[in-house]
């Protein structure tokens, strides 16, 4: 099914079918979704729609603690993948212009975008252009502008861009593979801008996996936020425990005082003065005993939960103490997150294919002609390295003749960037040859 089929099928082949199709309650649903993540991560928590309660004959405001443990869970996840930007490898002569690309449109700058933005609303949009000075830039079109139209079999044939602008105007972007067109229903009716070439084509799709829907993402703060909720609710209620069963009462154990003309009363202001009581009378304070020890075990479940389903190590967040560990101990502590990290490698690398092959495009019309096939990416991953194993063990490989030069470059801790590091070697060594062979002239 084609773009025309799809709209004569579903909208009855109106022209204006890009509104009701951002309308549709399936896109609702999702947009909405985008939205409530968002303020959630703003702050919005379900604690703080926790009610005023009476207690005492008055009016108690209860504590409304955040926790924003979703921010650093989902920070750590993309930090972890692609704090180090991805090294291109592959054919020299493709990889070089690669990396003239990827320099000129800082498109290292735009894959922590991108990995942040499917970490929290599970998928995003990239479209790429060339610019007025030639230049192929990435632009990352916000989830909740987003509306992708797919066909019966699952395929993108168009892609909406919908927005509001702070003036209360809507704006409609329609991506095809060939044109877009620009639609907006400035001064009440809907106006037709104009069409223009695109090409780009349909922006790539970056999105992990959804078990309800292939053509979509899933959050990964869905995975968790019941837990912080959990943690927040907790916490503050035991923080109201401490203001409301912790208030001292005066108890007076013996002969009632006897009280005539308020005089034999207990003050309410017992600090600073004295108090009178019968012989064999005794008087002290009394507070409710709060079982801190229920607290806490129930605290620390629910943190190792997070810990747990977030895949985030629990020494990562000060939960655990370490001191002299091996490169193996390192590996086995960071080794949920590392099983996190290949998932999160493995949806973004489908969607750095499609990149390669729009940047291949439109280095064509530019006259340069490269094989994005030949291209791959390296992940280097942000786990901590004990880099004098690592670095001694590349060395004994080395003398026993068992590892190349370049493998050795490759895995080195503190090279992030291999080819080129081999190409400045190979220049080293060309020039030092040029060296021996003169030195041996002049003598």
């Amino acid at each position: 099914m084609n773009l025309q089929e799809y709209i004569n099928f579903v909208h009855d082949g109106k022209a204006d079918w890009f509104v009701s199709e951002c309308n549709s309650y399936y896109h609702m649903n999702r947009i909405n979704k985008v939205v409530d993540i968002k303020e959630y991560l703003s702050g919005n928590h379900l604690i703080n729609n926790r009610p005023a309660e009476q207690w005492n004959g008055k009016t108690f405001e209860p504590r409304r603690i955040v926790l924003q443990y979703a921010k650093t869970v989902l920070n750590f996840s993309t930090s972890y993948l692609l704090k180090n930007p991805v090294t291109l490898t592959g054919e020299e002569s493709d990889v070089k212009v690669m990396k003239d690309v990827y320099k000129k449109g800082k498109l290292h700058r735009s894959d922590l975008d991108i990995m942040d933005k499917m970490v929290k609303y599970g998928a995003v949009y990239e479209y790429l252009f060339i610019d007025k000075d030639g230049k192929i830039k990435s632009k990352l079109i916000a989830p909740e502008d987003s509306y992708p139209v797919y066909n019966e079999q699952g395929e993108m044939i168009c892609f909406i861009e919908h927005f509001t602008s702070v003036f209360n105007v809507s704006f409609y972007n329609i991506f095809t593979d060939s044109t877009v067109q620009k639609w907006t229903d400035a001064g009440g009716d809907l106006n037709f801008l104009g069409e223009f070439n695109n090409p780009g084509g349909l922006p790539v799709i970056y999105k992990n996996l959804n078990e309800l829907d292939n053509t979509d993402g899933r959050s990964d703060l869905e995975d968790f936020v019941n837990i912080i909720d959990n943690m927040e609710d907790l916490i503050s209620k035991y923080t109201d425990s401490i203001y409301k069963f912790l208030n001292p009462l005066p108890v007076v154990i013996g002969q009632k005082l006897n009280i005539k003309n308020n005089q034999g009363e207990i003050p309410t202001n017992l600090v600073g003065i004295g108090l009178n009581l019968d012989d064999g009378s005794d008087m002290k304070f009394v507070h409710g005993q709060l079982d801190f020890e229920s607290f806490e075990s129930v605290w620390k479940v629910l943190k190792q939960a997070l810990l747990d389903i977030s895949n985030t190590p629990a020494v990562s967040m000060n939960n655990t103490d370490i001191s002299n560990l091996s490169e193996v101990s390192i590996k086995l502590l960071f080794s949920l997150a590392d099983i996190k990290a290949g998932l999160n490698e493995r949806y973004i690398r489908e969607g750095f294919e499609q990149r390669f092959k729009k940047i291949e495009k439109l280095l064509g019309l530019q006259g340069i002609e490269i094989n994005s096939d030949d291209i791959d990416v390296v992940f280097i991953y942000s786990r901590p390295l004990n880099e004098s194993d690592i670095i001694d063990n590349i060395k004994t490989l080395k003398e026993l003749g068992v590892m190349s030069l370049q493998t050795a470059v490759e895995n080195a801790p503190m090279i992030y960037d291999p080819v080129n590091e081999i190409e400045r070697l190979s220049k080293e060594s060309v020039n030092k040859g040029n060296e021996d062979i003169v030195n041996n002239q002049l003598e």
